[in-house]
């Protein structure tokens, strides 16, 4: 119980300092995958050389991470991986960046601000489209980069938050349906899926508590499974019911229109949305971290 005071430390850390400029271990950990999938992802039984390529890059570092851990016996470790792991700053950030794009009426340099946050292509959208990507794009993101490594570090620790978070970048590097990925990737986007399966329920929950609860759980009993993403689709679900806006819809990726359901039921987003979307990770966050420490407060006192 004890690791629950990892959730506000690593909040707390993660909002002063921000993600590391320089160094970043992620960064050397992309390149690391670069190389393994280079080398593996070729010929021919493609998903057991994705299998064994997830396994070389996740589970080495995840147990070098393990043995430390017990090692040093403490929490700093939990809580200096819990920061390396959390991207709630940087979410608001480039959030923020494409909302100041529109408050100086600069539609080119949205575009380019949005193309930051999500991999549909922005050339051609328009204010709403606009606002409609980056806020979902938020909302996706609060789960994945927020509250799904807040509750791996909360379950088992720096080993814990270090697994899901090698093994959510290695879903965004090659869980991609595409002649490349469609194999190779496979494993990886589905343990990505299971590792995500709880927190995006606690995430969808937490968008329901602080946003408009009734239209958030009518919009994630009724829509969220309905998206091509068993996780995304609910957190996105509640998050556009909680904001009362209008999202999902078909868009463009690689040239090629993408059919997508309709997420809410509210009003078209628009660029004031975005601050709204940001509002409520902030303080879906907060509550996270007041249930941790209210938590951890009643198994101390009751010890």
């Amino acid at each position: 119980m004890t690791q629950l005071l990892l959730i506000p430390i690593a909040l707390l850390f993660d909002r002063i300092l921000g993600e590391p400029c320089r160094y970043h271990p992620l960064v050397g950990f992309g390149k690391f995958a670069d190389f393994i999938e280079s080398s593996l992802n070729q010929r021919q039984h493609l998903f057991l050389r994705g299998i064994l390529a997830w396994t070389i890059t996740v589970i080495p570092i995840s147990l070098v991470v393990y043995l430390l851990d017990q090692w040093l016996g403490n929490l700093w470790l939990g809580a200096l991986c819990g920061w390396l792991a959390i991207g709630w700053k940087s979410l608001r950030e480039h959030g923020l960046a494409v909302l100041d794009a529109f408050k100086h009426n600069d539609l080119e340099s949205a575009r380019l601000k949005t193309s930051y946050l999500v991999s549909r292509d922005t050339s051609e959208l328009d204010e709403t489209e606009l606002s409609r990507a980056t806020i979902e794009s938020i909302l996706e993101n609060g789960s994945d980069a927020i509250f799904a490594p807040l509750f791996w570090l909360a379950v088992f620790g720096a080993p814990g938050v270090v697994l899901y978070r090698l093994s959510n970048t290695l879903d965004a590097m090659w869980g991609y349906r595409n002649d490349r990925f469609e194999q190779f990737g496979k494993f990886s986007a589905r343990v990505d899926d299971v590792l995500n399966y709880i927190p995006a329920r606690i995430s969808a929950l937490l968008y329901t508590l602080i946003g408009d609860s009734k239209s958030a759980w009518r919009a994630w009993k009724t829509q969220g499974g309905h998206w091509y993403s068993p996780n995304a689709g609910v957190v996105m679900a509640s998050g556009a019911g909680a904001l009362n806006l209008a999202l999902g819809g078909n868009a463009i990726y690689q040239g090629k229109e993408k059919q997508r359901p309709k997420l809410g039921d509210g009003e078209a987003a628009h660029a004031d949305d975005i601050e709204r979307a940001i509002q409520l990770i902030d303080r879906s966050t907060l509550l996270a971290s007041l249930f941790a420490i209210l938590f951890f407060l009643i198994y101390f006192l009751a010890h």
